[in-house]
């Protein structure tokens, strides 16, 4: 797509109305043109491109002009469930493996409808819906317009990430240019300047983020997570719990119970682990995760978690310091690390997995 040049004319009847502006503000005529050139010298092997620059720039001309198969505003979605409103082809296996590759892991909101979604949410399921189409490239115009600027930037890190283990391309048409960053382009054209810049080769790495975590004894904060959570909205008031914040931002919930059991007496197991969705897809909730579990571990505890969330599932198996001690449905005898008693919990029949941090 080496070069374009685009001339859009506009020649608007002389109505009482036009004819009062072009007298009044001395326009000699009703005839209005919009030129715009450039050169966008793409590779073959790139995966990610972004068109930025100021409104009226030209960015949606070109975007239309150059990729009009590929160009995309909206889908419609008119299910009672984003999980019915993707691709008929696909199995409910490959639509939560792109959910979670995107950072959309709340089961809870899969069963929504489009239309209460919040932006961000909205933003994840638009590309999953794209990732899980036939077409290998698309464009997506008005990209991070509609989110705050801190949810943009972890949205479009998410989404970088989600595109490169596809064979797909994308295209990000924004007036931001905040987002460069953190989506991490192959290539950059400015509408502002018109000017194409190739960052195929550069070392690309995320900005650093601010990620604190601190104590809390006001049980009361659940609240806002427990919506989130993939499981159950109770919470056992005897746990101990831990607030994330990114960028000053709350983002993360996670609770601490002891375990009784008849021979060990040091285990202490997560209760409730839970990042919001704006800051699903960065790996807040292993790293998270982790770090409480070193306080633990250096106060002489042993530290488990059992979980059925795949998203979780596929991070515990990446770290080197989590060994898988359980696999399979619980049953009432199943998991001695877990205690004697499992009749009365909710993994009982529920395929499940339980890890211990070593």
């Amino acid at each position: 797509m080496p070069t374009f040049n685009i001339i859009k004319t506009a020649e608007p009847k002389k109505t009482f109305r036009v004819s009062s502006v072009m007298g009044k503000f001395d326009l000699e005529s009703n005839q209005i043109k919009e030129h715009f050139e450039g050169n966008i010298d793409i590779k073959d092997n790139w995966q990610i491109g972004l068109i930025v620059g100021k409104s009226g720039s030209g960015k949606t001309t070109i975007a239309k002009q150059l990729f009009p198969e590929s160009y995309i505003t909206n889908f419609e979605y008119s299910a009672e469930t984003i999980l019915d409103d993707m691709p008929k082809e696909c199995s409910v296996e490959d639509i939560t493996k792109a959910f979670n590759s995107v950072g959309f892991s709340s089961p809870p909101s899969w069963l929504k409808q489009y239309s209460v979604l919040s932006n961000g949410e909205k933003m994840r399921v638009d590309l999953a819906r794209a990732i899980l189409s036939e077409d290998n490239l698309f464009v997506f115009d008005e990209f991070t317009s509609v989110v705050d600027r801190n949810v943009a930037q972890i949205g479009s890190f998410a989404m970088q990430k989600a595109i490169r283990k596809t064979s797909k391309q994308f295209i990000a048409v924004t007036c931001h240019y905040d987002v460069e960053d953190w989506l991490l382009p192959d290539w950059v054209f400015d509408t502002d300047s018109m000017t194409f810049r190739n960052c195929e080769g550069q070392k690309k790495n995320r900005p650093e983020i601010k990620f604190e975590i601190f104590q809390t004894f006001d049980k009361s904060i659940w609240k806002v997570f427990a919506k989130h959570h993939y499981l159950s909205h109770t919470h056992n008031n005897a746990a101990n719990v831990y607030l994330a914040f990114v960028n000053n931002e709350l983002a993360g919930f996670i609770s601490i119970l002891h375990l009784p059991h008849p021979i060990a007496k040091t285990i202490k197991k997560v209760h409730r682990l839970v990042i919001l969705p704006d800051y699903q897809g960065l790996g807040i909730g292993i790293k998270f995760l982790n770090e409480i579990g070193k306080y633990y571990i250096k106060n002489g505890w042993r530290y488990t978690i059992v979980t059925s969330a795949p998203s979780l599932i596929f991070g515990l198996k990446r770290h080197k310091n989590w060994k898988c001690k359980h696999f399979g449905r619980m049953t009432a005898t199943s998991g001695i690390l877990h205690g004697s008693n499992n009749k009365n919990t909710n993994s009982k029949h529920r395929l499940t997995t339980s890890w211990e941090m070593v």
